[in-house]
């Protein structure tokens, strides 16, 4: 009885770290909205949590808890975006998604030879330091191989924060659309059909349990994702996720950014900032490359190529795209692709590699 009370306390003590967590990056947001800066419910959390993190006296903890929650509303809200309309760009798609071959190639070998070359990280931790995604199955897989998971976690961590605080400013200021925290993502709570939301819950619920039984990768945003795709397709469902549930969604992984460089010391924190910013250079200019390359030959929206080549993590990239109102289904589409090569790359040179 004293262990389930004791257990019972833990839990409570924990739920409410998270809560201060989820406040404090909450906070966060709504200083960047005060201050009109673009993607506030993300952005604002990652810098107020980022800052939070470092000081030991506040009983924060991340709320990992929700993440698999949060990637099913994310999954259901890019399936909501699938149409029939989509079938008129299926020669867009069909070239574009070639370019991602060489892209993940390329974007692979030169921040190999980055990490490896100029940075002298022993070979192992520098393979799983240049690849573009899927943070904490490179962490499992580097660690089977006995790469230094810690500076891969770092690494990453950097990379995904660099794109993350990165592209909402190229996309508020060079493409001119509006990301303040003031425009309504998708219909309110108090406009959608009580009904509606009931299948959008089923269809989450039931993706991720599927996705999960299938051992889908990233099986709790793909499994809605495409459990949503068919569902809107077919017209069973035409109500997309609230407004309000996606502000707290970007709040979430605000806040689990935020939170990885906790335990860390800034001497570190900056060490690896600084070193991990001439990787993000070399991507930005692959990125740049590839985005005017299909631009010059598809009569296609930039911002969307942009978006869909950003060598982000499938669930940040893809909120982003919500967003800002880009093309979800090509957006979605590439970076699933992508995910799938450098996985399978992943594990076939993790093997090599022991």
């Amino acid at each position: 009885m004293n262990i389930d009370k004791t257990s019972f306390t833990n839990a409570i003590n924990d739920l409410l770290k998270i809560v201060l967590t989820l406040g404090i990056g909450a906070l966060g947001s709504i200083i960047f909205i005060y201050l009109n800066l673009p993607i506030p419910w993300l952005l604002g959390a990652i810098c107020a949590t980022s800052f939070a993190v470092r000081y030991d006296t506040l009983p924060l903890k991340s709320p990992k808890i929700f993440s698999s929650p949060a990637r099913v509303i994310i999954g259901v809200t890019i399936g909501s975006a699938f149409s029939p309309e989509i079938l008129n760009y299926l020669n867009v798609y069909f070239f574009s998604l070639l370019l991602v071959i060489p892209f993940t190639i390329i974007t692979i070998l030169l921040g190999m030879f980055y990490y490896y070359k100029i940075l002298n990280f022993e070979k192992k931790t520098a393979f799983f330091c240049s690849i573009p995604g899927g943070l904490i199955e490179l962490v499992i897989l580097g660690e089977q191989i006995k790469a230094d998971t810690r500076k891969i976690t770092l690494v990453q961590s950097s990379r995904l924060l660099f794109i993350i605080l990165s592209l909402p400013f190229i996309v508020h200021y060079i493409f001119h659309v509006d990301v303040s925290g003031n425009q309504v993502i998708t219909e309110t709570l108090s406009q959608i059909d009580l009904k509606q939301l009931f299948y959008l819950v089923c269809i989450g619920t039931i993706g991720a349990i599927v996705g999960k039984k299938l051992n889908l990768f990233a099986a709790f945003l793909m499994g809605p994702m495409f459990l949503s795709i068919f569902a809107f397709s077919i017209g069973f469902v035409d109500s997309r996720p609230p407004d309000e549930l996606l502000k707290f969604v970007q709040v979430i992984f605000g806040t689990i950014i935020g939170f990885t460089f906790k335990g860390i010391k800034l001497d570190e924190v900056i060490k690896t900032l600084l070193s991990t910013f001439g990787h993000f250079i070399i991507l930005a200019c692959i990125t740049t490359a590839f985005t005017l390359t299909v631009s010059y030959f598809f009569d296609f929206p930039i911002m969307s190529i942009l978006l869909a080549f950003a060598p982000g993590g499938q669930a940040d990239i893809n909120l982003i795209a919500i967003i800002v109102g880009a093309n979800v289904p090509y957006i979605a589409i590439h970076h699933i692709v992508r995910l799938f090569l450098v996985m399978n790359l992943a594990n076939i040179f993790a093997k090599k590699l022991e």
